[in-house]
């Protein structure tokens, strides 16, 4: 078994809730959600991230609009929902709830004498 394989199965699975958090004060376009990925060192690259925004816009999570740009093409910014909010909420329950399970389960244990 490859470890890079792992890693990455674990990247992409909490790559939905870090898409989510990202939006969850200001609306983004695709660069800066790629940006505060790469800058959490969240290696993901646009043909990962599209059909995943479009999955959570679909499930009623975001919503998106065009902006014109003054260097370019018009952006699509992307927002959470009301719905998208809950979602977000209960994420972060379930997130820091399985965060203290992994610890609870993988910190190392002092051996007795």
């Amino acid at each position: 078994m490859k470890i890079e394989n792992t890693k990455a199965q674990m990247r992409k699975g909490v790559l939905e809730y870090c898409i989510l958090s990202i939006l969850k004060d200001d609306d983004a376009y695709v660069a800066e959600i790629l940006g505060t990925l790469k800058d959490a060192k969240m290696l993901v690259v646009e043909g990962t991230i599209y059909p995943l925004l479009t999955r959570l816009k679909n499930a009623g999570l975001l919503n998106y609009r065009w902006e014109e740009s003054t260097s370019g093409p018009p952006r699509k910014y992307y927002g959470l929902t009301e719905t998208g909010k809950l979602f977000l909420k209960e994420l972060n329950t379930t997130w820091s709830e399985l965060q203290n399970a992994v610890n609870l389960v993988t910190r190392t244990k002092t051996t007795k004498k």
